[in-house]
């Protein structure tokens, strides 16, 4: 198969006549159109206007998906303990994998093709299963909560980590090697410390497996882990083994000098996810001062709890408006810079070396956006386009690994409105009551 039309190879490469030829899983050639034509006469050309790679969702909730609008305008930990751990408390194993497949479709629809996952202490496997059979490229995770944690989520950290094992056995590596593991705790609030430092034992004990969290989104989650410790969050997390090139830690709003040394010395990922910390009003990550400092940024949607959508496109455009305003400077975080966080920055978080950019050899995930659109003409700068005028519904082709899974807009290894249509009935039916509760019982107090 040859791909043709605009394509953006990296964020920083583009031709404007190009194509790229698909051999298999793998990215055979790329290059101007009229060369590979003749190159590859016997390749079926599919024209579009704008080719790129794949985007990469950096920190994801997919199992979230069943409580979009059921949390507004909260501050987290209100959030997290009156609406969405009772929520994920509440799911069944069928729930669960719908919540999933949920989420997989919305990501498949608006040009996601890599996700890293953080799923919930139950249930985990549906997920996995979930992700393989839609065809996603996935790093996900069982979570890991043995403290702070309410009824039906709260689990030892030795029945986790067992239970994290056998997930990895089964599914690490697995569907060819697009589903990858990654060790899940929720946060330093939730995880004891023997629970922590069983988690960098497990990761170390396989290759390419990967660890998972959250670190520092709020100034309240900071005080219980400085109050539980002595320590900030990120000097916690260093002391429990929790950083380095293995490491992603979604949103990393609060850090101080002495924390970004160690992020930056350990080679720790950090996704940034705007959307999510301008609604929970949870502050600004210091993102240009990561990536001054070599950090790896990768850039993430969280849940539909908190954004309320896992369009990449909308992150790319608030990720980049955030930073400017924050700053005061039109300069920063230009188009360019967001689009490699969305694309190779979000591979390397994931562990793919051969993923986020369209090069020979290379991992054959492609996604096509179609410029005819009002708010896309005139059509000066194809970047430009992408990072502050697109959306997840301009996406009208996708493959990963080589095989297509959205065509013409549609989503071709599902049946996406059935998916909805479950999705609706089991969110409809969900009690989050039962078990609000226990979570109210071991909620942490909020700074005032």
């Amino acid at each position: 198969m040859r791909l043709s039309g605009t394509v953006i190879a990296d964020a920083r490469t583009i031709i404007e006549d190009g194509s790229v030829v698909v051999d298999g899983s793998r990215i055979e050639a790329v290059g101007p159109r009229s060369t590979l034509s003749e190159q590859y006469p016997d390749h079926e050309e599919h024209t579009y206007d704008l080719l790129l790679p794949g985007l990469v969702g950096g920190h994801i909730h997919s199992v979230q998906s069943l409580g979009r609008g059921i949390a507004d305008d909260h501050e987290l930990l209100e959030w997290l303990f009156e609406y969405v751990l009772p929520m994920e408390a509440s799911l069944t194993a069928d729930e669960m994998e719908v919540a999933a497949k949920l989420g997989y479709l919305e990501m498949l629809e608006s040009g996601t093709t890599t996700c890293i996952d953080h799923l919930s202490v139950n249930h985990a496997e549906r997920a996995f299963k979930a992700a393989g059979e839609m065809g996603i490229r996935g790093v996900l995770g069982k979570v890991l909560m043995d403290q702070r944690s309410p009824d039906g989520l709260l689990e030892s950290a030795d029945a986790g980590l067992a239970e994290s094992e056998r997930l990895i056995r089964k599914y690490h590596g697995s569907f060819d090697d697009r589903i990858r593991y990654a060790v899940t705790p929720r946060f330093a609030v939730s995880c004891t410390e023997s629970c922590l430092r069983g988690v960098r034992e497990l990761a170390d004990a396989y290759e390419g497996v990967r660890i998972h969290t959250h670190a520092s989104e709020n100034r309240s989650e900071i005080e219980t882990v400085e109050s539980d410790t002595g320590l900030r969050n990120i000097h916690w997390l260093d002391e429990v083994g929790l950083t380095g090139d293995d490491v992603v830690l979604a949103h990393c709003v609060w850090t101080d000098e002495s924390e970004r040394k160690v992020l930056a010395e350990t080679g720790t990922h950090v996704t940034y996810c705007p959307s999510s910390n301008m609604k929970l009003a949870s502050g600004v990550a210091p993102i240009v001062d990561y990536l001054e400092r070599g950090i790896n940024v990768a850039l993430g949607n969280d849940g539909p709890p908190c954004n309320n959508t896992l369009d990449p496109f909308t992150e790319m455009r608030q990720g980049s408006l955030l930073q400017k305003v924050d700053r005061l400077n039109p300069v920063t975080a230009a188009a360019a810079e967001l689009l490699e966080m969305a694309t190779r920055n979000g591979a390397r978080a994931a562990g793919f070396d051969d993923v986020g950019e369209l090069r020979e050899g290379w991992r054959a995930d492609i996604i096509a956006v179609d410029t005819d659109r009002t708010r896309a003409t005139p059509l000066h700068d194809p970047l430009s386009h992408l990072v502050y005028g697109a959306h997840g519904d301009d996406v009208v082709f996708s493959m990963i690994d080589g095989e297509v899974v959205l065509e013409d807009g549609e989503v071709q290894t599902v049946d996406a409105a059935a998916i909805r249509e479950e999705a609706t009935a089991v969110a409809e039916s969900l009690d989050l009551e039962s078990h609000r509760e226990s979570a109210r019982a071991v909620r942490p107090s909020e700074s005032s």
